[in-house]
């Protein structure tokens, strides 16, 4: 006895899975952005402040600083790293920054968002200095850090 189908042979199957699957991965691709899609590599910044969070994940690792603004209000910024595996080969570990932490940051301002950043250099409390990007990451330094 045959059976026909149509779509729904072992072939059709596949193609339509290897759609699905194609379509779903992309999500990631489209949407990860370019330096300059978000920040602005005129507008730089430079805070002290304490880690209120980090988010060691794909595709940029992020991490949240409370401090003060111009006018003495609390605000908590949120700061842009490279991917996870662009750090580790800077020599960050997922335990490198830790709430409660005193930092230092510099880096450019988003172009809309306030209180948002690509964090190019880290200075932690005990003096060490770690480079938040990565050498291929478009922004105006070229990767050679602020």
């Amino acid at each position: 006895m045959n059976r026909n189908f149509g779509v729904f042979t072992s072939a059709g199957i596949q193609a339509a899975c290897v759609a699905l699957f194609s379509l779903v991965g992309s999500g990631a691709v489209f949407a990860h952005h370019s330096f300059t899609t978000e920040y602005d590599g005129n507008k730089t910044f430079n805070i002290k402040g304490t880690v209120s969070k980090v988010e060691w994940t794909n595709p940029h690792a992020r991490f949240y600083v409370d401090t003060t603004d111009e006018s003495g209000k609390m605000v908590t910024w949120n700061m842009e790293l490279a991917s996870p595996s662009a750090l580790a080969r800077n020599g960050w570990t997922s335990r490198t920054l830790k709430v409660g932490d005193m930092v230092t940051v510099s880096g450019y301002a988003a172009k809309v968002a306030p209180y948002r950043g690509d964090a190019r250099s880290v200075i932690t409390a005990d003096g060490r200095s770690l480079f938040g990007g990565a050498s291929d990451d478009g922004r105006p330094d070229g990767g050679q850090g602020q």
